[in-house]
């Protein structure tokens, strides 16, 4: 099965977006980070001497949705519910913004649920960052998707869960299909308005048991509406069993496997490293860094922008702890468990 489309064409202006902010210094710093990378998956634990080349901003916990799986649809959070103060943002950038080269404005939540989203957006984009982030498309509006267009944002992925109302609704509980056609269609026409220039546009598709059969159809569906790419995505379950009805029949569009006890473990072996881990870091609404888009409920916060700066927090000796623990006993880490980081399967 031929899983994923892109537009080639685009594919390469979008590749070549991602690395038009490497300048010299940001080049030196992702060397540096590549080599201490190394060093630490070949056994020789070291410090982080690197600034992050990446940075996951959470602009809300907010959702309009209730999808299982996930604490903002679930309103499960142990930690605090807010949203990002614009002058949260621009202290980091202003302190981190040119080494890093990506700017993803999502963790958990409906990002255009924020009011002043188009101006985080503007943020990332004045220190001359790729910037991302990934909506369900309910509030893509014609005069919004325009905004978003002129607002310098590199990259929008859109879910889009299934390709009728009830194999969508499956798991984006409380959602309509048609909105995210139609905010889809939005954002085509508002490029096309803007003389083709505007955010790489992705439909994501989470496979599911009761949307696995449309693999094929969402693919053709994704290049007769005119995005750019189609992301194949595995689900994450919290507890895999038999019967669960978010399990795919197709090993291939799953994360899990049966072991020889019959009990359902994580595919990816859990090497000891972690790229994305070393090279970069989530920050809550509220401040607080974690090493990882796997610790959605905050556990292993290193520490909070405002109270640190964020180089205190980047170095400290309890983030190079966290590290070394990374690449030496990952598996004992319970947010990792679960983790596709590294894995075959599609993630």
């Amino acid at each position: 099965m031929a899983l994923g489309w892109s537009n080639s064409r685009a594919a390469i202006r979008d590749r070549w977006n991602r690395l038009r902010p490497l300048d010299r210094h940001r080049l030196v710093n992702a060397i540096r980070a590549y080599r201490g990378y190394n060093l630490n998956k070949r056994g020789n634990i070291t410090r982080q001497t690197a600034w992050p080349l990446s940075l996951s901003v959470e602009p809300t916990t907010s959702c309009n949705l209730r999808c299982p799986e996930c604490p903002s649809g679930l309103r499960s959070f142990t930690r605090p519910t807010g949203m990002l103060e614009v002058k949260t943002l621009k202290r980091v950038l202003d302190e981190i913004g040119h080494h890093l080269v990506y700017l993803n404005l999502y963790f958990q939540g409906e990002p255009y649920l924020h009011p002043e989203m188009n101006e985080l957006v503007r943020t990332g984009a004045a220190h001359g960052l790729y910037t991302s982030t990934s909506t369900n498309a309910h509030f893509l509006r014609p005069e919004r998707c325009t905004e978003i267009v002129q607002s310098g944002l590199s990259r929008l992925i859109i879910s889009v869960d299934g390709m009728t109302q009830d194999t969508y609704s499956s798991y984006r509980v409380g959602g309509q299909l048609e909105k995210v056609l139609e905010g889809t269609r939005n954002m085509v026409e508002a490029r096309r308005t803007n003389g083709g220039k505007g955010p790489h546009l992705v439909w994501q598709f989470l496979v599911v048991g009761p949307n696995e059969h449309e693999v094929n159809t969402i693919k053709a569906h994704a290049q007769r509406i005119g995005v750019d790419e189609l992301v194949i995505k595995t689900a994450q379950i919290d507890q895999p069993e038999d019967g669960h009805p978010l399990l795919t029949e197709s090993a291939e569009l799953r994360r899990y496997d049966r072991n020889p006890a019959g009990e359902w473990t994580l595919r990816n072996p859990l090497a000891d490293d972690c790229w994305r881990m070393w090279q970069g870091c989530v920050m809550t609404w509220d401040g607080r860094v974690v090493p990882c888009c796997f610790d959605k409920d905050a556990h292993h916060t290193m520490g909070q922008v405002g109270t640190h700066s964020f180089e205190q927090i980047w170095f400290s000796p309890e983030y190079d702890a966290f590290r070394a623990q990374i690449f030496s006993n990952r598996s004992a880490v319970e947010m990792c468990q679960n983790c596709s980081e590294g894995s075959h399967a599609y993630a």
